[in-house]
């Protein structure tokens, strides 16, 4: 194993070379579980605990890291020379409390990925909505092309299977959280920021405060680094960066943009122009014309990193998105079903308007399931205007993940705010059957919680003749 010093806590050091064993506390979350693979290639022992059983636990399982599923002390690892653990664990959990007070190195998820960026040439992606896609979308370029990085991804590459994977390459390709402002622990050497939104409001409290968040974030780019930024973003002339750049959809008063879009098999071809290049004809078989905006952040870095045009052209046609990321399940003459991680207004509005587009003959029937009662608070009204696109809309109650619920908070506040559409409330087990009495041309399910039980139902019902 390699052996260079890193700092787990920002006060002493570490060789990484002395670091047998981990234990995640929740390892089972998309961000926690690349790390989690990230020291288990490395050949460290690896186990921990999360509250449910998931595909993705059962995967880390099948590759060798044990896990349990009750808070449960006999069942940790004492001899854990660190302990990593997420932002989402309660800070009464047992086990964090055991190691806590026992005088363990415990971090969170960030602080490893901190020093992660310090020792390797870092690409992050950062923003409210967007950075999965482009992240995975850059990692993917400089996997296919063979030019080669460690990627630390918040969602599963369909490419792949997987959200993190390993290269000598020493260059990271990370997705810049900013949850509980951990992404301002990053130091990148190339940083994009995809959009500056407000969200997580029950942290960051106004809008203003998300804003000076990111405009934090570049100011942690690496001396001689740039900055990719989507074009028109607030507070622009405050970013960071010693070499600025813009991106856009097709706005030519950015630095590189998308030109000559034409739809294509539910997907799109177009031209990537800058200044002093240009890529034609790039291919990119998945759906969403924000995807195409996504790809232009992505091809400017590969660009950025000196890969010659054929190879990324081939890269991007290749490219078959991220799970739950507009994820075609269904695509058939009569039926076509999309799956998507949308849980913020704008988030919702992309989706909902790209798929229309695509498919302009179907009625769209939209499966939401809103995320946290905070959220659900703070944007009824955007939620209710994004939703008013569709033709149809199914609510589920609110998910609450991390949260209790807040008195008034449910989802007839969206509902209230939907005009024009049928809504409907209904429990999530109980949409199988509706749709079975009422079949949708262009489905859509949405949101970050538990929605995704849904998948192999829907798509089984939605597959029959």
């Amino acid at each position: 194993m390699q052996k260079r010093k890193v700092s787990l806590t920002g006060n002493g050091y570490m060789e990484l070379s002395k670091i047998h064993r981990v234990y995640f506390v929740g390892i089972g979350g998309i961000g926690m579980s690349a790390i989690a693979r990230f020291f288990h290639e490395k050949g460290v022992a690896v186990s921990g605990y999360d509250k449910t059983s998931t595909q993705l636990t059962q995967q880390l399982e099948a590759e060798g890291i044990r896990i349990h599923y009750t808070e449960d002390l006999d069942q940790i690892d004492r001899s854990a020379d660190l302990v990593v653990y997420t932002p989402a664990i309660p800070a009464a959990h047992t086990e964090l409390v055991y190691y806590r007070e026992n005088g363990y190195e415990v971090v969170k998820r960030s602080d490893v990925l901190q020093e992660i960026t310090r020792e390797l040439f870092a690409i992050t992606v950062a923003g409210t909505h967007g950075k999965t896609t482009v992240s995975t979308m850059i990692a993917h370029l400089l996997r296919h092309t063979g030019y080669g990085c460690n990627a630390f991804l918040g969602g599963i590459s369909s490419n792949y299977g997987k959200n993190f994977w390993s290269s000598d390459k020493q260059v990271a390709v990370i997705e810049a959280d900013e949850y509980d402002r951990s992404f301002l622990k990053l130091s990148p050497d190339i940083a994009i920021l995809t959009a500056m939104d407000p969200d997580h409001l029950d942290i960051y409290g106004t809008e203003a405060e998300v804003e000076t968040a990111f405009i934090q974030y570049t100011q942690n780019i690496k001396p001689n680094g740039t900055l990719l930024a989507k074009h028109g973003l607030p507070r622009g002339p405050e970013l960071k960066g010693d070499n600025k750049l813009t991106y856009s959809l097709q706005n030519n008063a950015a630095d590189i943009y998308a030109a000559n879009i034409r739809m294509e098999d539910g997907g799109y071809e177009f031209d990537v122009v800058q200044q002093d290049w240009m890529i034609d004809k790039v291919k990119l078989r998945i759906g969403g014309m924000h995807n195409v905006e996504n790809a232009v952040s992505a091809i400017g870095v590969a660009h950025l990193l000196g890969i010659g045009s054929d190879k990324i052209r081939a890269a991007v046609a290749d490219f078959k998105g991220i799970r739950r990321r507009f994820e075609y399940l269904v695509k058939k003459e009569n039926a076509v079903y999309i799956d998507d991680y949308a849980h913020h207004p704008e988030e919702l509005r992309a989706l909902i308007t790209s798929a229309k587009t695509l498919f302009r003959e179907k009625k769209c029937t939209v499966v939401f399931q809103p995320h946290l009662f905070t959220r659900t608070r703070d944007f009824a009204e955007g939620f209710g205007e994004a939703l008013s696109l569709a033709d149809e809309v199914i609510l589920l109650p609110i998910y609450p993940a991390r949260e209790q619920p807040i008195a008034g908070v449910t989802s007839e506040m969206i509902a209230a705010r939907i005009e024009g559409p049928v809504v409907k409330i209904i429990a999530r087990d109980e949409v199988p059957a509706y749709l079975r009495e009422h079949p949708a041309e262009l489905l859509i399910t949405a949101g970050a919680g538990d929605i995704d039980l849904l998948r192999e139902p829907l798509q089984t019902l939605l597959n029959k003749p």
